[in-house]
């Protein structure tokens, strides 16, 4: 045995201490690791615009129970995953468009066959109560909505709504969310408290409407949302027409 070992046997406080070292920088290098691939994930998930940034103090107003979201050990083990492919940085063009060109892509349906029927019902609602006003489907939060912060721009950026009433200036104005069978499954419920805030704050209505609903259920819906939303008094057409 080599007598430097022999030395820190015999003075067992300079052994402890020199593995509590060793001990203390494997620390070390393995939370930077881990904090690397971290980064690495979220500047892809970026890149594709998928990040949403979770709130941190807590879930919206109205929400009960934990804040759902992503475990630390599910975005270590998806770093790891994207690192394994040999890149540590943000695809730029010409990766995406490999990646493009080696799948295969289909159409798919832009509503499924409850929001179908809630559409049809929808538009000559719309067009009676309010000429000139359109009906966009499957709206992104973030085209239609802006925040004083990123962090709280990237959590609504994602999210959307599966029909947004605009008016003649393409102004939204009412959103309406089609509730249909096991809406309350899951995070669903947070993620519906979530953009109904970020709506109200912005002033524009909020309703929904649910499966088994009528023509007279959605229109009663809708003439009491844009009364919330303050539609006659903002703009004051029909009370003008009336007058």
């Amino acid at each position: 045995m080599p007598p430097e070992i022999l030395a820190l046997i015999d003075k067992p406080i300079y052994l402890i201490a020199i593995l509590f070292v060793g001990a203390f920088v494997g620390m070390t290098i393995e939370q930077f690791t881990a904090k690397q691939r971290r980064e690495a994930w979220k500047a892809r998930k970026k890149a594709r615009g998928e990040w949403v940034e979770r709130p941190r103090k807590g879930a919206p107003p109205g929400w009960r129970g934990p804040w759902p979201g992503p475990t630390m050990r599910e975005v270590s083990a998806e770093a790891d995953a994207f690192l394994a492919g040999g890149r540590s940085g943000v695809p730029d063009a010409a990766d995406q468009l490999r990646t493009v060109m080696g799948a295969q892509f289909k159409p798919k349906r832009l509503l499924n066959k409850g929001e179908e029927k809630v559409l049809a019902a929808l538009e000559p609602i719309v067009a009676k109560l309010e000429p000139g006003w359109r009906v966009w489907t499957q709206v992104s939060l973030g085209e239609v909505l802006d925040a004083d912060s990123v962090e709280a721009f990237n959590t609504i950026n994602a999210k959307r709504v599966d029909f947004l009433l605009v008016d003649a200036q393409q102004r939204p104005r009412v959103a309406i969310e089609y509730q249909g069978q096991g809406h309350h499954q899951g995070p669903a419920a947070a993620r519906d408290a979530v953009k109904r805030e970020a709506l109200r704050r912005a002033g524009v209505g909020y309703g929904e409407v649910f499966a088994g609903d009528g023509p007279q259920e959605l229109a009663q819906v809708v003439a009491r949302v844009m009364a919330g939303a303050g539609v006659e008094r903002t703009f004051g057409v029909r009370n003008a027409e009336r007058s």
